[in-house]
């Protein structure tokens, strides 16, 4: 990501002293860039700090920070987003799928979906500008010379001279990207997007938000301020989380493909099946290609360009787990394929020999997720050691759950009895990890938020009764196939709660 040998380090600072809210960068950019309207790619947030008659209002320009270690970048599967050797995070709207993995990622929500070519799009400094000369758009308009650009590298500009000698901040330093935009006398309730009460009833000081929908974002705190400052928020631009239900469904899907084939396969190592029987031969396999086929079906339908999907595959970025993943499935499917033309065959060596390649793989298409959520260095909840694991678990609840069904009608109560117990020892295992995550401290506020709102806010309607369903399920060697419907809609209502919680807290 960054170049140590590069000459030139391209960085701004944002005099916050100086700045006057007038919001003329924001009007610049969008004319010198053509952004559409509905989204910026920067903007003015702005905080009354204080508490009658002692006010004043605090601003900030929001915008993309032209990190070193830049997130979106790793995170891109086609390389859409790049760094030039110059430290400019530029994009290549030619090559965007519109995976929003970059949104997700950005830990500085700068990052968004131009509705007009939907193709990813963020301040990329003017570059357009810088090549031929120029300053950006923003500085050459503001009127208190408030945003300065120069070379980071070279001693003698005016940047490196306030940066190496003047007091200055960045935003979110522990996510370690070493951003290229620093903060003079920036207030801390307008750094850190938590820091400030959000207004009731979202009355702003020029317009009326209303409360946060199911997947908006607005800063500020919904409940008391963090702040040791009294700050309220004045002014903000509300973002829209980038992944929504469909990502919600596919962390489902993916688990049932991947425990829809283990779950038979340990019961057949138990002797409670055969290779040969209807259930390992047949019904599993099938099972799991429809669960994965529904999978591939998600991820394409949630691309805003669905049509160049095919990217991932002729130009991967390696670094990203999208096209990790995409090639895990991918060989997983294909195995998938293999044991049911064995088991339509009738050969159980075959079986055997392609069940040792298929399991391993069912057990990376499980767990990669947990790989892929921890490159959205955005979202503090997904940044777990144990969300492998989990995620293992819960494709073991789903694939258990399907398999109780299968065996109960194709193999007999024994073997159905025996995946009951399987489905409560998963059932039990994920609630244990569902109780630690619950219960125990988180290190940021950011995760401490998005598991309150899990538990408490407007994502407890789909928490708590997936754990009561989830709690009916650890009983399945006693109530046998009724609890296939509890575990398989308690694990999707949980994917729900998790996968959105996540993204409900303010980035900016």
């Amino acid at each position: 990501m960054s170049d140590p040998v590069s000459p030139v380090r391209w960085v701004k600072v944002l005099d916050q002293t100086r700045c006057i809210g007038c919001h003329a960068c924001t009007t610049a950019c969008k004319s010198e860039n053509e952004v559409p309207v509905g989204v910026t790619r920067t903007y003015v947030k702005s905080v009354d700090v204080g508490t009658f008659p002692s006010v004043r209002r605090a601003f900030q320009v929001t915008r993309c920070n032209q990190c070193a270690d830049a997130p979106c970048v790793r995170a891109c599967p086609t390389g859409a987003m790049y760094r030039r050797p110059d430290g400019i995070v530029d994009f290549d709207k030619s090559s965007c799928i519109g995976c929003k993995a970059c949104m997700a990622a950005c830990p500085y929500d700068a990052i968004f979906i131009n509705p007009e070519d939907h193709a990813a799009e963020k301040c990329n400094f003017c570059a357009h500008r810088i090549d031929v000369g120029l300053e950006p758009a923003c500085v050459t308009v503001c009127p208190t010379e408030a945003i300065i650009v120069g070379d980071l590298n070279d001693p003698s500009s005016k940047v490196s001279q306030t940066i190496q000698r003047q007091s200055v901040a960045v935003r979110r330093p522990e996510k370690e990207t070493r951003p290229g935009v620093y903060y003079k006398g920036a207030h801390q309730a307008t750094l850190d997007p938590l820091a400030a009460r959000r207004p009731t009833g979202g009355l702003f000081a020029w317009a009326t938000q209303g409360p946060p929908g199911p997947q908006t974002v607005t800063s500020g705190h919904p409940g008391r301020h963090n702040s040791s400052a009294a700050a309220l928020l004045s002014y903000d631009i509300p973002h829209v989380a980038p992944w929504g239900w469909r990502v919600s469904l596919y962390t489902f899907t993916k688990g049932l493909a991947a425990g829809g084939f283990l779950v038979p396969l340990l019961l057949v190592l138990a002797g409670r099946i055969t290779w040969t029987g209807p259930v390992m031969a047949l019904a599993a396999p099938l099972v799991a290609l429809a669960a994965l086929g529904a999978t591939g079906v998600l991820l394409v339908w949630d691309l805003k360009q669905p049509r160049r999907f095919t990217m991932i595959f002729t130009r991967p970025q390696w670094g990203s787990w999208i096209v990790r993943g995409a090639f895990i499935v991918s060989a997983y499917g294909a195995a998938l394929v293999a044991a049911l033309v064995c088991g339509v065959v009738g050969s159980a060596a075959a079986e055997q020999v392609v069940a040792a390649f298929a399991a391993p793989l069912a057990v990376a298409t499980a767990c990669y997720t947990a790989y892929l959520f921890a490159q959205a260095k955005a979202r503090d909840l997904w940044q777990s050691p144990v969300l492998a694991p989990h995620l293992l678990a819960q494709a073991c609840v789903a694939g258990a759950a399907a398999t109780v069904a299968l065996t109960d009608a194709f193999s007999g109560a024994r073997a159905a009895h025996a995946a009951a117990v399987v489905l409560a020892i998963a059932a039990a295992t994920h609630l244990a990890f569902v109780a630690a995550e619950a219960t125990t401290g988180h290190g940021t506020a950011h995760a401490h938020l998005a598991m309150t709102e899990i538990l408490r806010g407007r994502y407890a309607r789909w928490f708590w009764p997936a754990t009561l369903a989830a709690a009916v399920a650890v009983a399945a060697p006693v109530i046998g196939v009724v609890a296939t419907p509890f575990a398989l809609l308690g694990l999707l209502a949980y994917e729900h709660a998790y996968v959105q919680g996540a993204q409900c807290v303010p980035l900016a």
